[in-house]
């Protein structure tokens, strides 16, 4: 079994969400300061990097990630080159048997640089979003840093598979993983104040 990882490095320079809190990693203690350990502290927006994009980030009622299903988070995916589309219609899905396609993960760039936020890319229509919760998939991922366009302010693709059930990933890593099915692992943190979480996402590659 081969392990990809598929998580944006997380430091100093990894771009966020323009007006977002940057990452910012101090020393609360240093071996170098006479301390008997190292301890960092890390301050960060949880959309920074790989994350899942919770219910309550655009329901006020919507679930912390503490309470999330983790099953949605685990199991069979489906990598899916979307590349050079100027949005994810459903004709992105065209061939893919969606109910058996319970993970849905969009490549959509060549690649990806976690340094430069990108304003231009592919976005969900909402049609592909309502598409998926309909044929019951379970979670829908990007290498985007938005299933929505940037300057969307209704986010109707958010609501669109909150309203399906569907988790939605973003910020992917895919630029080495070649389409096709994978097991994917990708458990929010156990935050219960938060609206969202950052992730460590892995696919797991069985040999035929």
């Amino acid at each position: 079994m081969r392990i990809l990882d598929i998580s944006q490095p997380l430091g100093s320079g990894t771009a966020v969400w323009p007006g977002d809190r940057p990452v910012e990693v101090g020393w609360t203690l240093k071996r170098g300061s006479g301390d008997s350990v190292n301890v960092a502290a890390l301050v960060m927006s949880v959309h920074a990097g790989t994350h899942v994009d919770g219910p309550h980030h655009c329901d006020d009622g919507g679930r912390r990630p503490a309470e999330l299903d983790l099953a949605a988070f685990v199991g069979s995916a489906v990598v899916v080159d979307a590349r050079g589309r100027e949005s994810l219609d459903l004709d992105a899905v065209a061939g893919i048997d969606l109910h058996d396609a319970e993970r849905v993960l969009f490549r959509t760039r060549d690649a990806v640089d976690p340094g430069v936020f990108p304003r231009r890319f592919a976005a969900l229509t909402p049609a592909l979003a309502r598409r998926l919760g309909e044929e019951g998939v379970r979670l829908v991922g990007t290498d985007a840093p938005s299933v929505d366009p940037f300057d969307s302010k209704t986010l109707t693709a958010h609501r669109a598979l909150g309203a399906g059930g569907v988790a939605i990933l973003e910020n992917l890593v895919l630029d080495n993983v070649a389409p096709g099915r994978y097991t994917l692992v990708a458990l929010p943190l156990r935050l219960v104040e938060a609206d969202s979480s950052p992730v460590r996402a892995v696919l797991l590659e069985t040999p035929a």
